[in-house]
């Protein structure tokens, strides 16, 4: 994604995490080293924390771990940071100034998430296994994603043929 060529380290790493893992901006921003289990590749969002008051597993794939990895050692309490600060604005002017030398017009960082859905769709994830992944309340959130795929219609689509 051209964008994060584009965006200063620390806004590279959060931004990859979110495309690796579809957390909201919140969630990262305040994503603190007590919930992250490396050894297990997980990480976990409280349910004070989430949207839907639920707690939130999030399997670290390879890229997450690489950006989290990246993080050790920078902050005694929280993963992402900035000049040893902890990050909470990530839409700042070296944002928009990314955003414009990639070329990208109308791109708020929730629409990571909103790609992070896209991509589990394309590559045949189950909605049901989505809507957990992304800590949506309601199945109704996570279809709007659905028609992204029709793969999973496939062997469905023979079932109405013409018979004369």
């Amino acid at each position: 994604m051209k964008l994060l060529l584009e965006l200063p380290t620390h806004l590279r790493d959060v931004a990859a995490f979110a495309l690796a893992t579809g957390l909201r901006r919140a969630n990262i921003t305040g994503l603190t080293w007590e919930q992250v289990d490396l050894q297990r590749k997980l990480a976990w969002v409280h349910p004070d924390q989430a949207k839907a008051r639920k707690a939130i597993a999030v399997p670290l794939n390879d890229m997450a771990m690489s950006v989290v990895g990246r993080q050790a050692g920078l902050h005694q309490v929280y993963v992402f940071t900035y000049q040893g600060e902890p990050i909470f604005q990530v839409s700042t002017k070296a944002w928009y100034r990314a955003l414009e030398r990639a070329g990208i017009e109308n791109f708020r960082f929730h629409d990571l998430r909103h790609t992070w859905a896209s991509w589990h769709v394309q590559n045949g994830t189950p909605l049901f296994a989505l809507q957990e992944l992304g800590g949506w309340e309601t199945e109704r959130m996570v279809r709007r994603y659905a028609h992204l795929s029709a793969d999973h219609l496939a062997q469905w689509a023979g079932h109405a043929q013409i018979h004369g």
